[in-house]
């Protein structure tokens, strides 16, 4: 025998001593792994490959999938690999749970009923939102924008104070408070501590008996905090899961604990009332350990039982934590598994227990909302707990001593379901700043308030004193309006003497005359919760469906033919031929500049930080920018996840507002009827699918971000007006008449200044009447229909831009512009005419009616005299020329004057003189007019050699004007 087949030969016997030693292990120890023996496969994916042979590549099959073993040419099946099963809030998100069948065949028979409370959408996570108390009259709250502010009771109403960190900075995720001290913590993990109004950078610095990963503080990332029941300390878990504690803040006093033996510190469950050193903590993968500094060790697991086992591991969340529940020196530490299910960590006889209580059936609980002092002298406690889908849960344990089945109750679970056409936000706990009272973030980025009948709302404020025994069981609802969903202005807190202020409010008084300022307070009882629906719960259309809507082949040109770029200096136009023109001022000149490009174009979308946006023919959005000292095209459409396009927002921002931000963004309109963001900021271009309705598809944009920071207003192609917030990317529907049917037009926002949230959404019905969407603090949301000017005329162009807040220019079918316009409180008709119309309808008539007119005028009776301008002859022998205005969009050109389009393709100015007085002050002939007029003033012939526009060619660029001009059309960017 070779020296090989010996080694072959030992090796063998080897494996059979160790089989039978194996063998006989398991005879003598039946139990040693009982485990091993009762372990199934657990299927974690569903995406598996099968390597190909003849190919030699990899490809992925198809489920179920047979496990097929086959030897000598014998095959047979081994196994199956098979959809991976659902957990339960897979289930729900998919609809796939008995209610929810329940639920389609009430539909199918036309049972409405309670749909929106039956609903099963599983909501995202909202991972920035948080509430904080800091007193019965001041509640921090975070948002999902990263926004802080303060909602104060100023002893009049609550009011909203704006505490955001610096820019640098970076978004919030929470705040904390300790001992009149607040900090605040940021998505990159940084602390910050506020001092006076400015939040200061707090680094956490240990002194040299620190491990020396904590002495490295300028990598320590905070992931989130914990205050202390006596408010003087606070625990912090980082992003490395270690353990700090900050036990004094001036000067500040850093402690490391480090993190348990094997594991990290995700959360901060709770911490002992009677211990404050004793610290429960839950690592990543859901295990419960309790830190106590004076013990040894410091670190204790405790381990789960098999009960408990089954619903999973524990979600790494605040916990509640309740003494006395099953006598007096019990403790039950109250935590949530990933399987949706509370549980109860209970120590009583100095045993500790886990106790699953469960949950409300078909429901996933995400969130433990931590009790009050006052209610632990009940004689029952109450959780309140909200679901994956939205909706809060009370559960309601009586005090007193006994097992776990004796303290179960009959209908233990109360559901209180959310707020009206709002849910509750996923994960989230709510706040309990008074008995009876508990705050929720929303959803949708509001704030909504469960608080028993006559203690709480929108207009109470810190009820201290209330019998007990005459308080309603039954809580109700109400929606408080907050920065995240209804915009960032200074509308919510003001300086000034009244019921706004943010110090102390002081209630209404007559001013000189005689009237009461009740505009400025806030709105009244619940009409906040029928500002809009849920998608889906409005269910009468008037359009059956919203492919039957078809628009005009010019749309896009008529609604984005003009674009102003700078005021006063440059603004485009896009011509029929799909040609563009720029009308710049430069070194004391006016002239034309045409910018050439492969394809015709549509119109001119909109411009940021000096590039101007416009779409071709074919739907693909160009960017026309400054690239050094050249001009170049940059293709939008062709980047990654883009689209066609056939409009966009109506408006570049409020006048006199230059926001350049980190996050600025530009929303379009797909052909396939969708929003699209495409973000702009620092050149980081992207485009995001924001969808659409469910019910139809987008027609037109009318307002982004102009009347609402973050919100976007839409009109779909069902005529019913829309909203989508940017920031918690939700779309809601607004209430709308079944008569009103709006037209696919852009929208025009007004608002008296950039300061207030008091303003109007200004749109055309279908039947070409003006209609107005307005909001004020006191009655909020409201319709009005304007109409027409007269009974023959009605509005055939997307309303022009609003003027001082209160002056709106539209043009008419019979060419004529009018002017709405507010004076005295009363919105009044002005008709503006057209440049040449000397003998045209002048009258103004009140919203009344069009018997109370008044004979105000737009122009002098000679429409010559304040022109300035050589008009046309009226014997000329061309005839091409028609003054009268054309259904285009208009756009501004500075603070007090507007451009239209004339008929004949030339452009004409109106400009405003005083405060409701508008006169024609110039005509401007365009290179591609039809119209042979001269319309230069005398100074301009002198200054030109007597030339006039329609002398010259549409050249590149004109022939007096040096290169150098030809290539500072635009303004230099703006940087960062």
């Amino acid at each position: 025998m070779s020296v090989f087949h010996l080694i072959i030969f030992i090796c063998f016997l080897l494996s059979i001593s160790y089989l039978v030693f194996l063998t006989s292990a398991s005879w003598c120890t039946p139990s040693a792994f009982p485990q091993q023996t009762t372990r199934q496969f657990e299927q974690r994916t569903d995406r598996f490959w099968e390597f190909q042979e003849e190919s030699n590549i990899w490809v992925e099959v198809k489920l179920p999938f047979d496990l097929v073993s086959c030897v000598n040419d014998n095959c047979t099946k081994v196994g199956l690999i098979d959809q991976k099963s659902k957990t339960e809030e897979e289930h729900l998100a998919n609809g796939k749970d008995v209610s929810n069948k329940t639920k389609n065949l009430k539909m199918r028979e036309g049972d409405l009923t309670g749909l929106e409370e039956n609903s099963y959408t599983v909501l995202p996570l909202r991972r920035r939102m948080s509430l904080t108390k800091m007193s019965d009259t001041s509640v921090w709250v975070t948002g999902e924008s990263g926004s802080i502010y303060e909602r104060f009771w100023n002893g009049v109403q609550w009011v909203i104070a704006p505490h955001d960190l610096q820019i640098s900075a970076g978004r919030a995720v929470s705040v904390l408070i300790v001992n009149q001290t607040i900090f605040a913590i940021s998505e990159e993990g940084n602390l910050y501590q506020m001092k006076l109004t400015d939040w200061v950078e707090l680094k956490p610095a240990f002194n040299q008996s620190t491990n020396k990963e904590a002495e490295q503080s300028s990598v320590i990332q905070m992931k989130s905090g914990t205050v202390s029941y006596d408010g003087l300390r606070v625990y912090f878990c980082t992003k490395t899961g270690l353990l700090l504690e900050l036990s004094e803040v001036e000067p500040p006093r850093w402690e490391n604990h480090g993190r348990p033996p094997g594991a990290d510190v995700a959360a901060i469950a709770d911490m002992a009332r009677i211990r404050t050193d004793l610290v429960y903590t839950i690592s990543s993968t859901g295990d419960l350990y309790e830190y106590d500094k004076s013990s040894r060790p410091s670190w204790k697991k405790h381990l789960q039982s098999e009960e408990t086992d089954k619903d999973g591991s524990l979600v790494p969340l605040q916990g509640c934590m309740i003494y006395g529940l099953s006598g007096d020196h019990s403790v039950s530490l109250f935590l949530l598994t990933k399987g949706g299910k509370l549980v109860e960590r209970r120590l009583h006889q100095r045993k500790w227990k886990w106790i699953t209580h469960g949950s409300p059936e078909d429901h996933h609980l995400t969130s433990i909302t931590p009790l009050l002092e006052d209610e632990l002298k009940e004689r029952f406690f109450s959780l309140f707990l909200t679901t994956s889908t939205g909706s809060v849960f009370e559960y309601q344990i009586p005090k007193h001593l006994g097992t776990a089945q004796e303290d179960q109750i009959s209908e233990a679970w109360q559901n209180h379901m959310h707020p009206p056409n709002a849910k509750a936000a996923r994960g989230i706990p709510g706040l309990k700043f008074q008995l009876g009272r508990i705050l929720f973030a929303l959803d949708d980025g509001r704030l909504a308030e469960l608080h028993l009948p006559g203690l709480g709302g929108q207009n109470s404020g810190p009820t201290n004193q209330f019998n007990r025994k005459k308080l309603s069981s039954k809580y109700i609802w109400s929606i408080l309006d907050a920065p995240e969903s209804e915009g960032w202005n200074g509308e919510y807190c003001t300086e000034e003497r009244g019921p706004m202020n943010c110090i102390a409010g002081i209630k209404d008084e007559p001013n000189d005359s005689g009237n009461i300022r009740s505009l400025t307070r806030r709105r009244k009882g619940t009409k906040a919760q029928q500002d809009y629906l849920s998608l889906g719960t409005s269910r009468s259309r008037l359009v059956k469906a919203s492919e039957e809507y078809r628009f005009p082949d010019n749309w896009i040109n008529t609604s984005f033919r003009l674009r102003l770029v700078q005021a006063g200096v440059s603004f485009f136009i896009i011509t029929e031929a799909g040609l563009i023109f720029e009308y710049l001022y430069a070194e004391s000149v006016w002239l034309w500049l045409r910018h050439d490009h492969s394809t015709p174009m549509r119109g001119a979308l909109g411009n940021y930080n000096g590039s101007v946006f416009f779409v071709d023919v074919y739907g693909t959005l160009l960017i026309r920018e400054r690239s050094n000292n050249e001009l170049a095209w940059v293709n939008c459409t062709a980047m990654r996840k883009g689209r066609q396009i056939i409009g966009g927002p109506p408006w570049d921002g409020m006048s006199g507002k230059l926001k350049v931000t980190a996050e600025d963004a530009l929303f379009f309109v797909s052909k396939s009827g969708r929003l699209l963001q495409f973000s702009v900021a620092l050149r980081k271009f992207k485009w995001k699918d924001c969808h659409n309705p469910p019910e139809t598809k987008l027609a037109c944009i009318i307002d982004q971000e102009v009347f609402r920071e973050n919100i976007v207003f839409v009109v779909g192609r069902n005529g019913r007006l829309y909203q989508y917030n940017k920031v918690t990317e939700l779309w809601h529907e607004h209430h709308q008449s079944q008569h009103l049917v709006l037209s696919r037009l852009p929208g025009t926002a007004m608002r008296p200044s950039f300061f207030s949230l008091t303003g109007s959404l200004f749109m055309l019905s279908e039947d070409g009447g003006l209609v107005e969407y307005h909001w004020n603090a006191w009655n909020g949301w409201n319709w009005v229909e304007h109409g027409t000017p007269s009974k023959d005329v009605t509005l055939v162009a997307p309303p022009s831009p609003c003027i001082k807040g209160n002056q709106l220019f539209l043009i008419g079918s019979d060419g004529n512009i009018y002017l709405r316009y507010m004076d005295q409180l009363i919105w009044r008709w002005k008709n503006c005419g057209f440049p040449q119309n000397g003998d045209g309808d002048t009258r103004d008539q009140t919203e009344m009616g069009a018997n109370d007119r008044m004979q105000e005028v737009c122009m002098d009776n000679d429409p010559t005299a304040n022109l300035n301008i050589n008009l046309e002859n009226p014997n000329d022998q061309n005839r091409k020329c028609d003054p009268k205005v054309a259904p285009t969009r208009p756009i501004p050109f500075s603070e007090d004057s507007v451009i239209f389009e004339l008929r004949d393709g030339r452009l004409a100015e109106i400009q405003k003189v005083q405060d409701s007085k508008w006169v024609w002050q110039r005509i401007i002939g365009t290179p591609t007019s039809s119209c042979k007029g001269c319309y230069l003033t005398g100074q301009e012939r002198r200054r030109f050699g007597g030339c006039c526009w329609s002398e010259l060619e549409p050249l590149s660029c004109l022939d007096f004007s040096s290169p150098r001009l030809c290539r500072s059309f635009f303004r230099p960017p703006i940087t960062l």
